[in-house]
């Protein structure tokens, strides 16, 4: 599929939100993948698809509506899911071991 100066600049516009998830990392991969997929009964359906690569882990997204824009739409909510998930992960732990220091010093445990 051909890639239009209007799609670019939707994808750059909808994927730049996704840049409070990351913060100053400044080593960052993503790749994104748009197909036109034919031949089925329905009409034409497109399928986007988007991996995310920082801090050595891979985040992938999927989509596949009847319109280009809604499939990057849902690929940039699913990301955005996955990437708050991951953010979560860590700010819990860090949580979780400063509760345990904590209740440590004040147990002498």
């Amino acid at each position: 599929m051909e890639v239009t100066d209007t799609l670019r600049s939707l994808i750059e516009q909808k994927f730049s939100t996704l840049e409070k998830h990351i913060g100053d990392e400044t080593d960052i991969t993503c790749d994104i993948e748009l197909e036109k997929m034919t031949g089925s009964q329905s009409g034409d359906i497109y399928r986007a698809e988007a991996n995310v690569r920082f801090h050595g882990k891979m985040y992938r997204a999927e989509a596949t509506t009847d319109q280009i824009e809604k499939s990057i739409d849902e690929v940039k909510n699913e990301m955005d899911r996955e990437l708050r998930r991951a953010n979560n992960k860590v700010r819990t732990a860090i949580r979780k071991g400063g509760a345990r220091l904590k209740n440590m010093l004040r147990f002498g445990k």
